[in-house]
């Protein structure tokens, strides 16, 4: 549950080159493997979430209830808040900012400034269960929260404001992604649904058709053009990742089994010149595959 050398170990496998580890477990021999590095512990409880917060820097929170900042290469700690009274279940990062948001089961998030010496900047109460789902909006002016309580809530990041509420029976909220360069929110969730939400009115736009599992976790392509979607499994039922057109169409594009417990987390990989478009996805199976987006890993 340390933070440090979980990082550490999967740069050493993914970062190092991607395109040697396929989805079907197995390792292209081209070349020495680097041994994982061990970094020091951030967190001295399970890490529930990661996510960038500059090339050089990432944000963890976890069940200690706090929030570090840290640079990832070497593991050292610049940062760490603590103002939570329960487990941080998601961090997220505003745009070209020092902001650091944090969403706990305290049913609340707070927002941290990186270099102010005190507490939370900004606190965002109002629901009624466990926070689940966080993102900030491209211009970094909105922040979108979602609940176990089924609600979806948008807010000012400079006043706290809320500036709506919108309940769906039965949408527990899983997680929450912001498309790039829009107005549109992608949200997973445990009525097995997976909806697109108009920030502006606050009203889902589209859902897509429901899948056979609870949707776990989600990720929004650089473009805005195609969103991920993961599904929760058991003894190798379930645990597939979804590919989603976000355009006109809103077909499904592709489908990526080979998880045996439930799939936790996806992201779309950067693209290397000589390299295929690629995705992860990470599971409790304790494994993390890459897969060669537009084919599924296949061929």
């Amino acid at each position: 549950a340390l933070l440090g050398g979980a990082m550490g170990k999967l740069q050493s496998k993914v970062s190092f080159h991607p395109a040697k580890y396929r989805a079907d477990g197995s390792v292209e021999e081209t070349g020495p493997v680097r041994a994982a590095r061990q970094l020091g512990p951030v967190h001295t409880d399970a890490v529930a979430a990661v996510a960038a917060l500059t090339p050089d820097l990432c944000v963890s929170g976890g069940r200690d209830k706090s929030v570090a900042v840290c640079r990832w290469r070497s593991g050292a700690a610049l940062r760490r808040f603590v103002g939570h009274q329960r487990e941080v279940t998601k961090v997220t990062s505003a745009h070209d900012s020092n902001r650091v948001f944090s969403a706990s089961r305290d049913k609340t998030v707070m927002m941290w400034e990186l270099h102010r010496t005190s507490g939370p900047s900004q606190r965002f109460p109002g629901h009624d269960l466990v926070v689940t789902g966080l993102a900030v909006s491209p211009d970094a002016l909105q922040l979108c929260t979602g609940s176990r309580d089924n609600t979806v809530c948008k807010w000012d990041i400079e006043t706290g404001e809320c500036l709506g509420r919108a309940a769906i029976s039965r949408n527990l909220v899983t997680h929450l992604c912001w498309v790039p360069g829009g107005p549109y929110v992608v949200q997973t969730s445990e009525d097995k649904t997976i909806r697109v939400w108009d920030s502006r009115q606050l009203q889902v736009a589209h859902a897509f058709p429901a899948q056979r599992h609870i949707q776990t976790s989600c990720d929004v392509s650089p473009d805005g053009r195609l969103c991920l979607s993961t599904s929760s499994g058991c003894a190798g039922e379930g645990g597939e990742a979804t590919l989603w057109d976000l355009r006109q169409t809103r077909d499904r594009v592709q489908e990526y089994k080979g998880h045996f417990q439930t799939t936790t987390s996806c992201i779309f990989l950067p693209r290397g010149p000589a390299l295929a478009p690629s995705i992860a996805t990470a599971s409790r199976d304790s494994t993390v595959k890459v897969w060669e987006r537009d084919t599924g890993g296949r061929g």
